[in-house]
């Protein structure tokens, strides 16, 4: 195997694939990423074996060949270099890796020892901007749960097609907490499929969406592949393939509440500072900030209050319809969704101290975010 390639495509080519290569003390292989080259292109792999991202490297192939190193080792290796021509060439069993002045052998395994990766070719297609993919992946992850006691929890739900949302992908995570939804328009495939992906699946999704966004000749759509019991996301030019989540989403809609008794809009830069300001004040552990919605003042009332630290008390602005109303808070929880909003201002729909409260932003109907409320 040899082949040559510029210092920014390898690097980048690298970083798409490297965060699924990890430590794996029954099958140390799996830190490793697999280099394919043919005369057509190169191709770097990694696997965790739930998950498998591709990505093509555009170089020049002088030999075709296979072979795997660490994966960290050459990232590594790699982003040390000057900005020029890299040269790879594998030599009896070691990747020599030359560039400018500099040069390195790096110790690896044979392909063979490389697990397959599977693929999916039978899916059902859909076609979606990127951009709006990776936002939306973005806005509902905070809320998919940590732990995998309920292991349909700790995925994120992707409904495509489902009724009362045709033509739309309506994507969705809660952690029992919290919970967030974000619609996104389909610009192609009409099947109706519900599946769950693995938390971290979406994660990676979002990775490889930005990192390989950015230059102008960059696609802007993506296409997703729904199977049986696998999902596969075709962007420029890598390819991720994912098992699914075995099970059923829970209907979160019924927690959707459908009538509040106060709605306040206000500015959401000014509101993340607040909390910012009372979770300094706030009980570790339980995290609580009171919200206390003054109709007749036109104001939000922020709190919070700690026997170690002491307490704070501020008030915001805010255009309040309906009654006096307060409800305590996880600040975290509050943070994470106004921070996922880029309106500038936003809606807190709240019923009473005991129910639900929900969070949009006031000109995007396509995202919600709820939170349960400190029940005091």
């Amino acid at each position: 195997m040899k082949f040559s390639c510029t210092k920014e495509k390898l690097t980048k080519t690298l970083s798409l694939v490297v965060g699924v290569a990890g430590k794996n003390i029954n099958l140390p292989i799996l830190s490793n990423i697999l280099i394919k080259a043919d005369n057509q292109k190169v191709e770097m792999i990694a696997t965790n074996l739930e998950l498998a991202v591709v990505a093509n490297l555009r170089s020049k192939t002088e030999e075709a060949g296979s072979f795997t190193v660490p994966a960290r080792t050459l990232m590594d290796f790699v982003n040390l270099l000057s900005d020029e021509k890299v040269d790879i060439e594998l030599q009896d069993s070691e990747l020599i890796v030359k560039c400018g002045k500099s040069s390195t052998k790096i110790k690896g395994s044979p392909a063979e020892d490389f697990p397959i990766i599977p693929s999916l070719e039978d899916g059902k297609g859909f076609m979606l901007n990127a951009e709006s993919l990776k936002r939306g992946l973005d806005q509902v992850l905070p809320a998919v749960a940590k732990n995998d006691i309920r292991p349909e929890l700790s995925g994120v739900y992707f409904g495509f097609n489902t009724e009362n949302n045709v033509g739309q992908l309506v994507m969705a995570a809660t952690d029992s907490y919290r919970l967030a939804e974000k619609k996104l328009k389909l610009d192609q495939g009409s099947e109706v499929f519900k599946v769950i992906l693995p938390g971290r699946t979406a994660q990676e999704m979002s990775r490889v969406l930005s990192l390989a966004d950015g230059s102008e000749e960059t696609e802007k759509n993506s296409r997703i592949l729904v199977g049986e019991n696998q999902i596969a996301l075709h962007f420029d030019s890598v390819q991720l393939v994912s098992r699914l989540v075995d099970g059923q989403y829970p209907d979160y809609t019924q927690i959707i509440p459908k009538e509040f008794k106060t709605t306040a809009t206000f500015a959401t830069g000014q509101m993340v500072k607040e909390i910012k300001a009372a979770a300094l004040f706030t009980t570790t552990g339980v995290n609580a900030v009171s919200l206390d919605l003054n109709t007749s003042q036109g104001s939000i009332g922020v709190s919070s209050t700690s026997t170690q630290t002491g307490e704070y008390t501020s008030e915001i602005p805010a255009e309040i319809s309906g009654e006096e109303n307060s409800i305590l808070l996880n600040h975290r929880y509050v943070l994470d969704g106004l921070n996922n909003m880029s309106d500038t201002s936003v809606a807190l729909k709240v019923i009473s101290g005991d129910s639900p409260c929900l969070l949009t932003p006031q000109n995007d109907a396509s995202y919600l975010y709820i939170v349960m409320p400190i029940r005091q």
